[in-house]
């Protein structure tokens, strides 16, 4: 029986796949990159056809080679929604998180009870009345794989309160405009949603999908009380391990894929939607970055599209202070960097609140090829940063969920044997006295901005 399977993580700006085998080896990777659109001011889209279909089915194509795959599994963000024809194919724009077209008065600061996707749902409904299905990436992805647009339970369950746990609520589908009929199929436990019946990695089951983050989470192997795992990605999230639920304003308070622990953390948009932004305004000389002295940095407030955890204001926006004559883009440069880690030391030092006793950083995704980045979180919050062997982990804990579909596995709990680190940084002491300074200038004006803005 074959033993190699596929994972898939839709992102924000690509769809990264790779081909694993039981041992947890990446047979094979590739990266198909997509725009993001932000055709006016608080949108935030993909074009549902390139980013959900064309693209998840070239990824496997280039990964599925001559191997013989058991099952294929997609991860992608949430909350993400499009209007799709019978075909499975776009009407419209797929809405992502944040975008202003899921404002909503009841906004929570907590996850997966928003509205957020209530409030896309109401918006695509009434763009697209006669739309086959709304559909979250996944579902897209799934009906473009095996012909079923179909979700998993993990993934239904952030639409609260659309979803209530259970199944869908008609009533408040109805009121947004839609039917239940329109919604993607739930598919419950490790059952697939169907299978590939042509093409890349025919006769292969297809899972029904996942959250990137759960992904993330569960091939870290940041298991252990007080890690800190940090994921590098178009959104920035951090994670702390704790052993007792607690809760904390501004922080969500979620289940750990490992067993008795809890999470406590959230997402931010402090991480690569900021720093490539930051890079194109002043430039990517890595190399003069690099060279900067410790001791004299300006400070950025970087909300470009506004903040997530641990403020929840979407109205905030990207600042740079305390910038003088003698600062050059090198120093903006370095100083971003430095921002997105105070975001993540802010988290952190929230945590304690919850019993959070930080010992190490787990980071993993995208950036953390990123040297700066990573050299930054060590030393902004003085602990040593342990990288993960693999940056694709969305799309490996994806594959592992696909060894459950195919039986391979029973449970997604042993997925840490594939939890593997690639080196560790470890702070510099210099650069952590004078971050110190600097993060606290950080808090001060990111409290100026709260007070300023209604």
């Amino acid at each position: 029986m074959a033993d190699v399977t596929v994972g898939l993580d839709i992102g924000t700006t690509s769809v990264k796949a790779v081909a694993v085998n039981a041992d947890g080896d990446v047979l094979a990777r590739a990266r198909v990159p997509h725009e993001v659109r932000t055709p006016a001011a608080g949108c935030f889209e993909h074009d549902v056809n390139q980013a959900w279909r064309s693209g998840v089915v070239e990824a496997l194509r280039r990964v599925a080679g001559n191997l013989t795959v058991a099952a294929v599994n997609v991860a992608a963000m949430v909350p993400s929604l499009g209007a799709v024809d019978g075909a499975g194919r776009a009407l419209g724009p797929g809405l992502l998180y944040g975008d202003k077209r899921g404002e909503h008065a009841s906004d929570s600061t907590q996850p997966g009870d928003s509205g957020e996707l209530l409030a896309f749902l109401a918006w695509q409904a009434a763009e697209y009345p006669d739309a086959h299905g709304f559909w979250p990436a996944q579902a897209v992805a799934n009906n473009a794989l095996c012909g079923v647009g179909a979700i998993d339970s993990s993934t239904a369950m952030t639409a609260h309160p659309l979803f209530d746990y259970t199944q869908w609520d008609s009533a408040l589908a109805k009121n947004a405009g839609a039917s239940v009929e329109q919604l993607p199929t739930i598919v419950a436990g490790y059952n697939p949603a169907g299978e590939i019946a042509d093409g890349p990695a025919t006769g292969a089951l297809v899972g029904a999908g996942t959250i990137d983050a759960f992904g993330e989470q569960l091939v870290a192997g940041a298991d252990g009380t007080g890690d800190v795992l940090v994921l590098c990605g178009t959104t920035l999230i951090t994670w702390g391990v704790i052993d007792e639920e607690a809760h904390v304003d501004g922080l969500w308070t979620i289940p750990h894929t490992a067993r008795g622990k809890l999470l406590v953390g959230g997402p931010s948009n402090a991480g690569g939607l900021f720093l490539e932004r930051a890079k194109q305004w002043v430039g990517a000389d890595f190399a003069a970055a690099a060279a900067v002295s410790a001791d004299d940095l300006p400070v950025w407030l970087p909300y470009v599209r506004g903040e997530r955890t641990p403020l929840h204001r979407r109205d905030l926006r990207a600042s740079i202070n305390d910038a003088a004559l003698h600062h050059g883009p090198e120093h903006l440069l370095r100083a971003a960097y430095e921002a997105s880690a105070f975001v993540v030391r802010h988290h952190i030092d929230l945590g304690h609140g919850a019993g959070l006793r930080a010992t190490r950083i787990v980071a993993t995704g995208g950036g953390t090829r990123d040297e700066l980045w990573i050299r930054a979180l060590a030393d902004c919050t003085g602990l040593p940063v342990h990288v993960a062997a693999n940056a694709e982990g969305a799309a490996v804990g994806s594959a592992f969920m696909a060894r459950c579909v195919a039986g391979l596995e029973k449970s997604t709990r042993d997925a840490g044997r594939w939890a593997r680190t690639g080196r560790i940084v470890d702070p510099d002491p210099t650069w952590v006295a004078a971050a110190s300074s600097r993060y606290e200038r950080f808090r001060e004006l990111t409290q100026a901005a709260l007070d300023a803005t209604p």
